[in-house]
């Protein structure tokens, strides 16, 4: 019986028009407005470091990047994740501060766009839609202690802050912690807080945990401190407390009980940017290490460049910034197996590796590591036609 043969689905990630010129806009305010912003990051306190950001996320905000993380059918301009991944990797790979605290607001959002009603939405979405202002919201899920068992039954404490009825008003008491920009400009709240709390002491944690929309500045919010974060040094990371903090009723997000799903919707709905964080720190590392040597002399006379003799760093200087290994198609990469680009003009360096290594055997290669590294990197050289290996370093191998 012959073999059933599953042609493997071609994915492209190829921008469209529109996409390609969100990056290259991007990448032109990044350079141009949010790398002045890291100055910020010289003074002395979190909070003095983050007040200094605020021209530059007014800036990012009338400049229409904030309407363009919020989807179209709630009165922005997102079209979908990948428009929000573009953003995230210029921005963050610039000024990792200032992004977060837009990323971080786009996050406060999510439990009303996902939860909320139409009329929530229109009532308090309004300020987050205008090209003005330094607008900010909080998701305010994690507490001191640690949040990981939320969902945790008796014995266990689970969510800590709790909201009970009072009239026509909620009344929130807890404390909160990691939750960025909370606290807002002047420690009286963001424009928009989504607490996460216990509504009903009595019930299981999977109906006792509501989502409550509080609307800032408010009163009865206590700042206790701004953690000085290592990697975000002016981007507002508070703990802070909530006491008799009230909000209309009409401000529960979702039904009553729902707190913990729309919690988890919440946060799956952000791990994918947070890998493409993970890729603009790569290429922030990397244009580090590349000025760093094509400007360091370490003392000597000429850079550190100059010292690369396999031209590694000078061919990966050039390479376009090509990701995403998918299954099958030409172009494409082949996950889990050899990484092998199959478009015109790439080369498979796994198959080049073998050659130069049976190369290397069929000419006797000498025991030394450093000869065969040396005869090896002449080999690359000439695959890849690459000058010859200056005579210096020919004689230094021959001698190893």
């Amino acid at each position: 019986m012959p073999l059933k043969v599953e042609e493997a689905t071609v994915i492209d990630f190829t921008l469209t028009a529109q996409q390609r010129d969100l990056q290259l806009t991007s990448r032109k305010f990044a350079k141009e407005v949010l790398n002045a912003a890291k100055a910020a990051e010289l003074l002395s306190t979190p909070e003095e470091r983050f007040l200094a950001t605020k021209p530059t996320y007014e800036a990012m905000v009338a400049a229409g990047y904030l309407r363009k993380c919020i989807p179209a059918p709630a009165g922005g301009e997102n079209a979908g994740l990948i428009d929000m991944a573009i953003i995230a990797e210029e921005f963050y790979s610039v000024n990792a501060s200032v992004t977060l605290t837009m990323l971080g607001t786009v996050l406060g959002l999510l439990p009303l766009l996902l939860g909320g009603s139409p009329e929530q939405c229109m009532r308090l979405l309004g300020p987050f839609l205008k090209t003005g202002g330094a607008p900010l919201a909080g998701f305010c899920s994690s507490e001191p202690g640690g949040s990981a068992n939320a969902a945790s039954p008796p014995p266990g404490e689970g969510v800590r802050t709790t909201a009970r009825k009072e009239g026509d008003n909620w009344v929130i008491n807890g404390r909160k912690k990691w939750v960025s920009s909370a606290t807002g400009w002047n420690r009286e709240g963001a424009n928009l807080l989504c607490v996460v709390c216990r509504t009903d002491p009595a019930a299981p944690p999977d109906t006792a945990i509501s989502i409550i929309a509080v609307e800032g500045p408010v009163k009865g919010i206590v700042f206790e401190r701004a953690i000085d974060t290592i990697g975000h040094r002016a981007h507002l990371v508070p703990q802070f407390g909530l006491q008799n903090v009230a909000t209309p009723h009409h401000n529960l997000l979702g039904q009553e009980g729902s707190g913990l799903a729309l919690t988890g919707a919440a946060f799956t709905g952000t791990a994918a940017l947070v890998g493409i964080l993970g890729v603009a720190l790569m290429r922030a590392a990397f244009d580090f290490a590349l000025h760093f040597a094509r400007t360091e002399k370490r003392g000597g006379v000429h850079p550190i460049k100059d010292h690369d003799r396999s031209g590694t760093l000078s061919q990966l200087a050039g390479l376009p910034r090509a990701r995403y290994p998918v299954a099958g198609g030409r172009g494409a990469c082949r996950s889990g197996q050899d990484f092998r680009l199959r478009g015109r003009g790439a080369r498979d360096h796994r198959s080049d590796a073998r050659g130069w290594h049976r190369q290397l055997r069929s000419r006797g290669a000498v025991r030394s590591p450093a000869a065969g590294c040396a005869r090896a990197a002449d080999l690359r050289r000439r695959q890849y036609g690459h000058p010859a290996a200056p005579a210096a370093h020919a004689v230094q191998a021959k001698r190893l």
